[in-house]
């Protein structure tokens, strides 16, 4: 009895987290509609609501806002609203801090989580998986010295949030896998081992082996 019942359990969870994961996202998704005047929503001219129109109606602005940012005007009109934001003391920040995250994460040449590492966290006798997000600059290079790379190491199972590390170089072990599966490795909290055949060859720029 207590198989078969863990034999459901393990077949219902991922289904159920998968569909509210799904269904959150719709639904927030879904409340674009509510920009829109309240004479063209549908729930004013159908009566009801139509689950899933906000996604349609969010990729529809996503791709016009692409096709508008691709043209010399576009970027023009792009430049002129970051040049405004720039002038607002605290939007300023705000903005400027996400765009740069964005930018490095969805941009075609982003350079972020290039490479997955095992790096000692919290302490030194514990490791933890961490991604490569590049290296410290300006004054934190000049006040901390030596070689050292900046790491992102997220909480499982959310990868979502974590904590942003500056490590020496030497003190990390590059693991030979994909960052797709080292984030496989570490949502399902190290259960799902990870596969062989997704290990990559070693870049020029690999990171040293630490060793004792």
């Amino acid at each position: 009895m207590k198989k078969y019942f863990i034999t459901g359990v393990l077949i219902w969870i991922p289904l159920v987290i998968t569909l509210w994961v799904l269904n959150l996202i719709v639904s927030t998704m879904d409340s674009t509609l509510l920009l829109l005047p309240e004479a063209l929503q549908p729930k004013s001219w159908l009566g009801f609501n139509i689950p899933g129109l906000g996604v349609l109606l969010t990729l529809i602005v996503l791709l016009l806002t692409g096709v508008l940012a691709a043209n010399i005007i576009g970027q023009r009109l792009v430049q002129l609203g970051e040049s405004l934001l720039a002038r607002i003391p605290v939007v300023k920040t705000i903005y400027n801090s996400v765009k740069q995250v964005s930018d490095t994460l969805f941009s075609g040449q982003g350079q972020a989580f290039r490479k997955a590492l095992l790096v000692q966290f919290p302490h030194s006798e514990a490791w933890t998986v961490a991604f490569l997000t590049g290296k410290p600059t300006g004054e934190v290079a000049e006040k901390l010295g030596g070689d050292r790379i900046s790491v992102y190491v997220p909480t499982t199972p959310n990868p979502t949030s974590g904590f942003f590390l500056i490590v020496p170089r030497s003190k990390v072990v590059e693991l030979d896998l994909s960052v797709d599966e080292a984030f496989k490795y570490l949502i399902s909290i190290g259960v799902a081992a990870p596969n062989p055949a997704s290990r990559r060859a070693p870049s020029r720029d690999a990171l040293p082996k630490v060793h004792g």
